[in-house]
């Protein structure tokens, strides 16, 4: 069983809520966090990226940050640019970018779901990213960007949420970039109650985007419980905040890859090695590649546009992780040819969500980058068996789109 908790959340009066929603802390640099923030005091990125208030070579690590990012917080709400309802209630969160279309319940998800593997992970989290944003939870002493998780899709869930959507929302407003939000307060006990049973139903929650920000979420639940000699598991800290959405409106883009240099191989060189594990097809000089199913690629590279398509017996169909398209890739090609050893630290490969569109690609590769390959998405169905085998994605595997918004919704520890 799954175990939510409603909460007093912590969110914008009605007419700040444009001023403060930012983009999530880990989608922009410090410099274009500062940009973003010029003439804006209101911003949630002044919470969650407050580098962008003190002096620019500043170590975004520094307990200086940490402490801005706090005194930030907390004057937001001193000055009611952010209220706390006064009881504790749960969220929908609606996010439609054209034809997505996305509705998540906001709620406490349980540290110790967590633990348990109750909310199952896909990732593994590095170290410096997880002590950053246990600094940031411990110091803010809340919960400042929603964790997305993920279940398969319930019609009795589907049916109160339906309700709910009848009723109007606190917010409606549309971001720069498109994406409309539309967020509802779930206040009545009936309600409630009845998602928290439904939920009592469900086996596994998922986490889709957001492992660092559970694992640390955990790792400060720990601390705290085992610093309160009178711990009774009801403590807010017990919960982190989340957005749960079901699997089937989910919608995962592709994640491509750019690489610097063709390991010391010449064109033909390069072209012959790949021939070797895949096949190769020349798509076109001018138009893009964009792999319309699994097990395919485009390849840019000398003013050329490939399709390519690795043989058989090149990877286990049966394994859930190397039959993954990123791997496959990474297996045959990245590897071996290109040398790109562990892809999380080295520099001669980078990563381009699929939101900026494939012509990014060319366009690096045409500015003097080598190569770049265009991916099939990961598919949700895919993270899930990965997720109940007990194993790890490769790294950069999923980009979900639309973001969050930061600010929002924030959960307070105490």
């Amino acid at each position: 069983m799954a175990k939510i908790k409603p909460f007093f959340g912590v969110r914008p009066a009605a007419d700040k809520i444009k001023e403060v929603a930012s983009p999530p802390y880990d989608v922009l640099n410090s410099s274009e966090a500062r940009e973003q923030v010029k003439g804006n005091p209101n911003s949630f990125l002044h919470v969650v990226k407050p580098e962008v208030d003190l002096p620019e070579d500043i170590d975004v690590y520094d307990e200086k940050v940490y402490q801005k990012g706090r005194d930030n917080l907390y004057k937001m709400l001193n000055d009611k640019i952010l209220i706390q309802d006064e009881e504790p209630c749960f969220y929908l969160y609606r996010l439609v970018m054209g034809s997505i279309d996305q509705i998540g319940l906001v709620a406490g998800a349980s540290i110790e779901d967590y633990e348990t593997g109750k909310i199952k992970k896909h990732e593994h989290t590095r170290a410096n990213k997880e002590a950053d944003r246990i600094k940031h939870v411990d110091t803010l002493n809340a919960n400042t960007g929603p964790v997305f998780l993920t279940y398969r899709a319930r019609k009795d869930i589907n049916i109160i949420v339906n309700e709910i959507l009848k009723e109007n929302p606190l917010y409606d407003f549309k971001t720069d970039d498109g994406i409309k939000h539309i967020f509802w307060k779930i206040d009545q006990q009936n309600d409630i109650d009845k998602i928290e049973k439904i939920f009592a139903d469900i086996d596994f929650l998922y986490v889709a985007d957001g492992h660092h920000r559970s694992a640390s979420a955990t790792k400060v639940g720990q601390i705290r419980r085992a610093a309160n000699h009178d711990h009774k598991g009801t403590e807010e800290y017990n919960v982190f905040l989340s957005v749960i959405f079901p699997d089937e409106q989910l919608y995962i883009m592709d994640y491509n890859r750019v690489v610097k240099d063709l390991n010391g191989n010449s064109v033909e060189e390069f072209l012959d090695k790949v021939k070797e594990k895949f096949i190769v097809e020349e798509f076109s000089k001018t138009n893009s590649y964009k792999p319309d199913k699994m097990h395919t690629f485009g390849m840019y590279f000398d003013k050329t546009w490939y399709k390519i398509t690795p043989k058989k017996g090149t990877f286990d169909e049966n394994d859930p992780v190397n039959s993954l398209d990123v791997a496959i890739l990474q297996n045959n090609l990245l590897t071996p040819i290109l040398d790109i050893g562990d892809p999380r630290k080295d520099e001669r490969i980078d990563f381009v969500g699929g939101i900026r569109g494939l012509d990014e690609l060319s366009k690096r590769v045409d500015a003097g980058e080598a190569v770049a390959f265009s991916m099939f998405p990961t598919t949700i169905k895919q993270l899930m068996a990965i997720a109940d085998a007990g194993k790890v994605m490769p790294p950069k595997s999923t980009w979900f789109e639309p973001k969050l918004r930061s600010g929002i919704i924030t959960h307070l520890l105490d």
